[in-house]
């Protein structure tokens, strides 16, 4: 925001220069109009490069101006609406300044977005102030006259207020509020005066742009017999944008994208063409997901595959816009990706033609194209891309030895597209290392060391690669492809091979310096690591590998994803009886199919040390045979090393030799050291997190009361009907039509996490006579949404009147000083509510109260059980045990 807020004061000096230059004489107009027109050109091209400087600070140099050039083009005098349609939504007008500033970025920089708004939460708050309740059916505002005249007023304020606001920063906007839509009535005796759009006429918002005005529209049509007719924001910018067909159809709203429903992570990008079918069968795809996804597509269906479309937050605008990285949630068409093994198979001719296109090494002369052609037939190869070519890169793989990316050719939709992320991504699935080159005129050059663990550059040509983390074998590899020349030595980081002639009249001193993202080794011969030795105190990044027993549930497929973004730990065995013999689709680091391993399987896994953690996904009481598999084979173990366990049953949270894993209370250095880990529940883990700071005020006489309610996906699953392939599949075991809209308590005593909360916090008890006999009752419920959890402690509070009374700020600092520094821990005056756990990582506490007569403390705290209850928790524990830095691969 320092570059918006910079911008807002350029485009607001700008203003002023424009009325200074509108105020000579008009005796003098005549005189001056050549010159003036001039100095208003030349103001203008000097916004342009002020506001292209400040967009570098979100982006490299390369990006924002090839995005520029991209967005610049896609519109001429005959067509100047191509580059974007933002719809605004009405929460996001309430922060019209905001808003403003970041379209005038775009307006600065030459780019003209048709910008079409809403008004619901506007519109909502004054019908209600007059007496009239919003009615909806089929989630779609019943509209009456009344109804209908507010909206009209409402919306032509809105519209003022975002011209106003744009015009005072200088840029330049026209309100359009009528004669773009034509309607006819959605359905009169059913939604009243609700129109669905027949027509579109451009002609308004084109003239708009060709006066150098930023046209801002609202979604109000017209039927033909004139009558005003209401339509739906979203609905009326899909229409607008399958009428113009822009590059870009933006969604501002206050969230900023879409999330995943179970790990609550955003999502990056969705490739419909991959995705769509795979998404849609997601159980956490529901209700207003899976309506604008199927809108999305809808859309995207009816516009050219270099359409796409964003969801982000108005602040995140230019990010989105000019960054390969984005912001928000992208969608796309995109296309089917293939594979090829030979050339014949892709089709000679067309591969031929991409080479000519863009092969930096054809289009400068170094190689032909023949050439290129026959160095493929000295190696096995793989050929990668995507239907229409967009995207060609070409790996080499002979056998036994590293592979090498060794071409990766894009057109510009493939990069606007996103489509090289596609390939790329296709490509590490199938090789757990990769290298590759780039030289540093590839404008595409962030991109590359983004992607990589580690680079190293030198005169301008840079090394990249994935997958191996350790010096030697850096070392190693390069040393194999200078031997048999894989890779141009001018791209390896050895020694020069100048003849004897020239060596003596190279300085390295006043040469070219050379680079590298790792750090040299003091003394010896140069490394290539990406950090320095690891002392005591400096978390490992040692690549490891892990086993998962039993991923058909929630819980599973969860961490699986989770396991994808973690930056060394690999995911190499998961079982399942009932998937065996099919893909993990969660996972996307490596391809990875389900097995069924038997407890032989395990104890031979440990005995060979073919992994170094095992996590335990099984119901309770199932695992044992499992461990004492793990066990048995660590006993014959020739290193003396145990795999690290974590069980994420209930079947050792009281066992003694395993250690508690709820890192936020109990010894962090013990799970460190620990080799056995029981995971906490779910419910357990928010009611110990709860109570614990209170523990000074505990009355013995009295238990604390924990109320829990938790969404459905708590309860579990069974078995659902398979797949078309065969494939079985899980379902919820609770769903929330059997719930009938609310809530049902189970298991109202003695519930095994009422015991596990008590068992555990008895630790924590400042008496030791008192320790394991602490209680807590707990009652627990399943509440009709996925995931979540809501916990309300009641605790009847020990009051020391010499002491003084405890007040509702006393509460809160005493969980301020308990939790101090826990980035897992967000604490908060306000209670907590569904939306503030659900896809979270994180433990969120508040509403702190006192009872009146001091004696009782209310306090509510939530998460999400799939996450901070389960997975998120299960990673941390992880991360402590093989001595990674505990929140590796997890967003905080």
């Amino acid at each position: 925001m320092l570059a918006a807020s910079r911008a807002a004061c350029i485009v607001s000096r700008s203003s002023k220069r424009a009325l200074l230059t509108a105020a000579p004489r008009a005796a003098a107009v005549h005189a001056v109009r050549r010159a003036g027109v001039r100095s208003i050109q030349s103001a203008a091209q000097t916004d342009r490069e002020t506001i292209t400087r400040l967009l570098y600070s979100i982006g490299t140099k390369r990006e924002v101006e090839r995005y520029l050039r991209i967005f610049s083009s896609s519109s001429d005098v005959n067509h100047p609406a191509k580059f974007a349609v933002i719809k605004v939504g009405g929460a996001v007008l309430d922060e019209v300044e905001e808003l403003a500033v970041n379209l005038s970025f775009l307006y600065r920089v030459g780019l003209y977005p048709v910008v079409l708004h809403g008004a619901g939460p506007q519109l909502n708050q004054i019908i209600e102030s007059e007496g009239v309740v919003p009615d909806y059916i089929d989630g779609i505002r019943v509209t009456d006259a009344k109804t209908l005249g507010i909206a009209r007023r409402v919306f032509l304020e809105e519209n003022l207020k975002l011209v106003a606001a744009l015009e005072k920063l200088g840029t330049r906007a026209r309100p359009i509020t009528s004669g773009v839509f034509s309607a006819d009535y959605l359905d009169k005796d059913k939604y009243g005066l609700v129109g669905k759009i027949t027509r579109i006429d451009k002609r308004p918002i084109e003239a708009s742009i060709r006066a150098g005005a930023l046209p801002i529209l609202t979604s109000l049509a017209e039927s033909e017999s004139g009558q005003i007719l209401n339509v739906n924001a979203d609905i009326a910018a899909g229409e607008l944008a399958k009428e113009l067909e822009p590059l870009k159809i933006v969604f501002l709203n206050e969230k900023g994208g879409l999330f995943h429903g179970v790990t609550g992570e955003k999502l990056d990008v969705i490739n419909l063409d991959e995705e769509y079918d795979e998404l849609m069968r997601q159980p956490w795809v529901k209700y207003g997901t899976k309506l604008k996804l199927r809108e999305f597509k809808e859309l995207l269906d009816h516009l050219p595959r270099s359409s796409s479309v964003a969801v982000i937050r108005a602040d995140m605008l230019q990010r989105e816009l000019f960054t390969d990285s984005g912001a928000g949630t992208l969608i796309r068409r995109g296309y089917k990706l293939y594979k090829h093994n030979s050339i014949e198979s892709l089709g000679a001719d067309r591969l031929r033609q991409v080479i000519h296109d863009r092969d930096p090494d054809v289009l400068s002369g170094d190689q032909s194209v023949t050439e290129v052609l026959n160095d493929l037939k000295k190696s096995p190869y793989t050929i990668y891309g995507d239907e229409p070519m967009d995207v060609v890169a070409i790996v080499t793989h002979p056998a036994g030895e590293i592979p090498i990316l060794t071409k990766l050719l894009a057109s510009r939709n493939g990069v606007l597209n996103g489509i090289v992320d596609n390939v790329f991504n296709s490509i590490k699935k199938d090789h757990k290392k990769l290298f590759w080159t780039a030289r540093a005129d590839d404008e595409n050059r962030a991109w590359h060391f983004e992607r990589a663990d580690g680079s190293f550059t030198r005169a301008g040509r840079s090394l990249f690669w994935y997958g191996v983390h350790d010096v030697k074998e850096v070392e190693k590899i390069v040393r194999e492809f200078e031997e048999k020349g894989r890779i141009a030595r001018s791209y390896l980081p050895v020694g020069p091979s100048a003849p004897p002639h020239r060596a003596a009249a190279t300085n390295p001193v006043s040469g070219v310096r050379s680079y590298s993202t790792f750090a040299r080794r003091v003394g010896g011969a140069r490394g290539y690591a990406t950090a320095a030795p690891a002392s005591a105190h400096t978390p490992s990044t040692q690549p490891k590998r892990l086993a998962l027993i039993g991923a058909r549930g929630f819980t599973g497929q969860t961490l699986t994803s989770m396991l994808s973004s973690h930056p060394y730990l690999s995911l190499t065995h998961v079982s399942s009886r009932q998937l065996e013999g099919y893909p993990l689709k969660e996972y996307t680091k490596a391809p990875l199919t389900y097995s069924n391993l038997s407890v032989e399987d395990v104890e031979r896994m440990e005995k060979d040390g073919e992994v170094d953690a095992w996590v335990m996904a099984l119901p309770n009481g199932v695992c044992k045979p499992f461990v004492d598999a793990v066990e048995k084979g660590a006993k014959e173990r020739k290193s003396g090393e145990r795999g690290v366990i974590v069980d994420l049953s209930a079947d050792y949270r009281f066992e003694e030799g395993w250690t508690y894993g709820l890192p936020e209370l109990y010894d962090r250095t013990l799970i460190r050291t620990s080799k056995r880990i029981s995971n906490p529940g779910c419910y357990a883990t928010s009611t110990q997190l709860l109570i614990a700071p209170l523990l000074k005020h505990l009355n013995p006489s009295a238990w604390p009361t924990v109320f829990g309610v938790s969404g459905y996906s708590g309860a579990g699953t069974v078995a659902g009907p398979p797949e078309a392939d065969g494939r079985p599949t899980t379902v919820p075991k609770v769903t929330p039509e059997s719930l009938g809209g609310g809530i049902k308590p189970y298991s109202l005593t003695n519930h095994i996490h009422e015991r596990e909360a008590g068992y555990h916090l008895s630790s924590l008890l400042a008496d030791p006579s008192k320790a394991k006999g602490m209680k807590v009752a707990f009652v627990p419920n399943v509440a009709p949404w996925f995931s979540g959890i809501i916990s309300v402690l009641s605790m009847p509070l020990n009051v020391d009147v010499s002491a003084g009374r405890v007040t509702a700020k006393d509460v809160q600092e005493l969980y301020e000083e308990k939790y101090a520094g826990e980035k897992l821990v967000s604490i908060r005056k306000d209670v907590p509510t569904l939306k503030d756990v659900e896809g979270r990582h994180g433990w969120s506490v508040g509403g702190f109260q006192v009872h009146s007569d001091g004696d009782r403390a209310v306090v509510v705290g939530g998460l999400d059980n799939l996450l901070k209850g389960a997975a998120t928790q299960c990673l941390q524990n992880l991360n402590l045990a093989l001595g990674y830095d505990e929140y590796a691969g997890i967003p905080v």
